[in-house]
Order: C-alpha cells, then structure tokens, then sequence
C-alpha cells in the first residue's frame, strides 16, 4: 500500500522496507547501502518505429522434460513460461538484432541511410571483439558510430537512455536502439532450475525528436554491484579468464541464486517504480500500459500487487518467449504496439532488472 508516499509492505520482513532508511535493501537485512533516489527527466524524443525478432525454434516444457527430464508444471507453475526460442546453430545474437532492426526501420518507414546511431543493449555478444553493434552497423550498412552497452536484462532501458541523450541533444537525428540476447548459449541446458527460464530474441527501436511533451517523463537507472555473485558468468573474462577446468565445472554458464534474486527483484522493482512515479506526480491510474521485465510471472504479479497495478494495464507474452534478458522489453514493446495497444499521447511504464545488479525504470510519453 501506500503511505505519506512510500511504499510500506503490510509487515512482511523479506517484502519490507529498511525501517532506518525508508528504502528497500539492496540484497538482504544486513545490508547497509540503500538505493539512491535521484531521478532524472528528458523530453523532446519520440519513438517512431518498433520492430522485433524470436528464433523459429520452440523449445516448449514438454521438450524440456523429454529431453533433460525437467518437470513441466513445475516450470510453469513456478515461473508462468510455457515455451522459450532458441537460435539455430547458424544464428547470434547480432543476426537476431539484425532482424528486429529491420522490422522496426520497416515500422517507421525511414531509410536506413538517415540512422546516425547505433546502440545495442545485451550481454551475450557474438564476440567480445568486435561488438555486436558493429556487426549491425556493417550488416545494415549504417554510417553511424555503434556502441554496445553491456547491463544485463536491464539493457533495453540503458541504451534507451542512452540514445535518448544523443537525441535530445542534437546530437543524433535518428537512433537505432536494440535490446538482443542468445541466452541458450550460456545456460547448462542440465540445470533444471536455470536453463527452462531463457529464451533468445531481440527488440528495436528509432528514436527521433519529438513535441516538448514526448520522452521520458522520468527515469532511474540503479546499480547495486556488491549483488553481482547472486546472478552471473564466473568465468572468461580478464579476471578470471577460461581454463580447460573451468570448462569441465561449467563455471562458463550462468549462475543464479534464485531466491535471492527473486526477492531482490521485488523490492527493486516496486521501490523503483514507485519513486519515479512519485517524482512525476503520478498514480497508476494515468499509466496506459505497464511493460516489466519478463523474467518470473511472480516478480511481475507481486509488483502489480504491491503498486495496486491494474491487471489489464499489464502486457505479458513470458509464456511463449521466457525470459529474453536484454530483448524481453522491447520484444514486448513491438507487440504490443501491433496490437494497437499503445496510441500517440499514451504514457508507458518501462521496468528492466537483472544481473549487475542493475534496474532501470522509465515513464514513456508515447
């Protein structure tokens, strides 16, 4: 509920709020930081294109369990995902973004020759060098700077930001944002509580200027880096860089503490959306559509309980794609503006949230 405009957690400890700072905790009790409040606005940018892309490839729980044994109510009961993509052996991640690229260059019916930016949102690269921006900027034969931006599931948001700077700016007339993942390649398809939540796909965007009352209404970015052991790769970068052992203990696939980061990702999520809707002096009443990251049909369903969110202002496909890191938003975002749920003058709410651990919450004057 809420209450002199925080959020309160009707006396759950693990939902609850730090009683000494008034703000969630960025990972458990103990913990003595607290997540920043600062919130930032950037008007005068507008989407004009949406477009996105999933591998023919369906994996559904059923093949899971023929496969690997895993249990298929248990998968859908616990997370609401019921079938993920997964990219042919011929397909990376650039190829997916390639693809959402030019179904969005298609939506805004622009020439790929006027785009002057590029930035891809993911965290599953082809390579580490070069970066998967290049490779669409050399694909699509774009004449622009392009530049990876590496969060997580919080991508999307990320370069969205990012861009929107460049935009607002003068700075770039026509950005080309994309949010894409090969999550497959890096989950051990025998961890049967990690591999069933991912899916591959990618989303895109062009951002151009727009009237002083399109934007970003208001927006927050957050890092917490002292969560990082509770969601990623241990091995492969300079840090640790990959062994003929590593490779044997499959420490090369993504890790999860999975109760941890589901809580995490409550608290994270709620408190975030509710400063910045706040800040903006806004209820969820005036939100015409809410787009979370899709990563658990529970973190979704208890945040949108938590906030007194609208079921029917939620838009959710985690059924059919799983979670998609950096692609889930704007795979959601093309969707649902095919849909014909989302008109000129709508104001969105955007939340991404994921390893790092980052988060990032936006509203979105359509």
């Amino acid at each position: 509920m809420y209450e002199s405009g925080v959020l309160r957690s009707n006396g759950n400890p693990e939902m609850g709020l730090d009683a000494s700072s008034g703000v969630a905790p960025s990972r458990n009790a103990e913990s003595k930081s607290s997540w920043s409040r600062r919130t930032r606005s950037l008007m005068g940018v507008q989407v004009v294109g949406t477009g996105s892309y999933v591998p023919d490839h369906i994996i559904t729980n059923a093949d899971l369990q023929a496969q690997f044994g895993c249990d298929p109510s248990w998968i859908e009961q616990r997370t609401g995902i019921q079938s993920r993509r997964y990219a042919g052996p011929e397909q990376a991640t650039s190829d997916l973004c390639i693809q959402a690229a030019l179904r969005a260059i298609e939506n805004a019916r622009v020439d790929v020759r006027d785009i002057d930016l590029v930035v891809v949102g993911t965290f599953t690269p082809d390579f580490n060098c070069p970066t998967t921006a290049n490779l669409v900027q050399e694909k699509l034969g774009i004449d622009a700077p392009a530049m990876d931006l590496h969060a997580a599931c919080s991508g999307f948001v990320y370069a969205l930001v990012t861009a929107a700077q460049y935009v607002a700016t003068g700075n770039s007339r026509l950005a080309l944002v994309i949010g894409g993942d090969c999550n497959s390649r890096i989950v051990n398809p025998l961890d049967q509580k990690i591999a069933p939540l991912f899916g591959d796909g990618a989303g895109a965007v062009l951002l151009a200027k727009g009237d002083a009352h399109q934007g970003l209404i208001c927006y927050q970015l957050g890092s917490d880096g002292g969560g990082g052991s509770m969601l990623g790769r241990q091995a492969g970068g300079s840090k640790s860089p990959m062994t003929h052992e590593d490779l044997d203990t499959g420490r090369q696939f993504l890790q999860m503490d999975g109760r941890n980061v589901f809580k995490w990702a409550v608290r994270a999520v709620a408190d975030s959306i509710e400063v910045v809707m706040r800040k903006a002096g806004m209820t969820p009443q005036d939100i015409s559509l809410v787009l979370l990251h899709q990563a658990n049909i529970r973190i979704i369903n208890n945040v949108a309980e938590q906030l007194a969110i609208p079921v029917e202002k939620m838009f959710n496909n985690l059924r059919d794609y799983g979670n998609t890191s950096a692609g889930s938003i704007p795979i959601a975002l093309d969707e649902a503006n095919h849909a014909g749920r989302i008109h000129r003058g709508d104001t969105l709410l955007v939340s991404g949230f994921g390893a790092g651990l980052t988060w990032g919450t936006c509203l979105l004057r359509w």
